[in-house]
């Protein structure tokens, strides 16, 4: 099989795009690996002369002068989780009854739900400290849960409303005529399709509130409720910055959000592609 020469340029070109993009990530793990004697501007290429994960513990467990990564990646953790689940699971309601459930003022109500999405964050810091302390719950975990669950709910039904929109009408029309409600078409037609649905919103909110540091460090004043990327900011010693420490904590921070799109990465694309196809 002969192999045009077009496309090994093309290869060629993808793969040079490709070892630029990832150069950065490179220095990220070399250094991470390195002790600190080892950490150089000139030498930040070069490969450790003997690999330790001293800078991973330190990175975790703290060290001289600054405190470990693990009570806020836990911290991280319990924010994420129920935020990302409550907002897919108000984008799927909320998708459902813009697509499927028409009434008067449907279309200029989804309209203003979108308009969230181009709220810029930095215009609203002031109205959500003020609103997070009238109901109690600045500076809390449970504060940045409801801040998350609100800022999402744009995007989630934005994403389902356009999937239940290429669910056929026969399948509603024929579990009304069976005599379910709206709830019940919610539950026994349009839940069970919209697995890819879910797919692509619970990836895109863990992703997206597993990375925010804006919202994170304005409501979490106290360290001990702090997300990781919060911490990760503050992850310096006293004196001196260990960079081979700083980058192993920037290493375990991005790790989730990695895993996340290494392995569920095939299910995010096939549920864009889903909720385009069909129909």
């Amino acid at each position: 099989m002969r192999i045009k020469p077009l496309r090994i340029l093309l290869y060629a070109v993808l793969l040079a795009f490709a070892a630029y993009y990832l150069m950065p990530v490179y220095v990220l793990v070399v250094t991470s690996l390195k002790g600190f004697a080892e950490v150089n501007l000139y030498r930040m290429w070069n490969p450790p002369r003997s690999f330790s994960l001293e800078s991973f513990r330190r990175a975790l467990f703290g060290g001289m002068g600054y405190q470990g990564l693990a009570p806020n990646i836990l911290n991280s953790v319990v924010m994420v989780l129920p935020a990302t689940l409550i907002s897919a699971a108000l984008g799927s309601l909320n998708g459902y009854i813009f697509a499927r459930w028409q009434f008067r003022g449907a279309n200029t109500l989804f309209t203003l739900a979108l308009f969230g999405m181009f709220i810029p964050y930095q215009s609203i810091l002031i109205p959500l400290v003020q609103t997070l302390r009238a109901v109690g719950l600045y500076g809390s975990i449970p504060g940045l849960i409801l801040t998350h669950v609100i800022y999402g709910i744009p995007i989630t039904t934005l994403i389902f409303r356009n999937y239940y929109a290429t669910v056929p009408k026969e399948l509603v029309e024929a579990a009304r005529i069976d005599g379910a409600g709206l709830l019940g078409v919610y539950r026994r037609i349009m839940l069970p399709l919209s697995l890819p649905g879910f797919a692509v919103v619970l990836i895109w909110q863990f992703t997206s509130i597993w990375n925010d540091f804006l919202f994170a460090v304005t409501v979490a004043q106290n360290p001990a409720v702090q997300p990781v990327t919060v911490a990760l900011n503050n992850l310096a010693g006293s004196f001196i910055v260990e960079w081979n420490v700083q980058m192993a904590g920037a290493l375990l921070a991005a790790l989730p959000t990695l895993l996340v799109y290494i392995f569920l990465g095939r299910y995010f694309m096939r549920g864009l592609l889903a909720g385009s196809l069909k129909g």
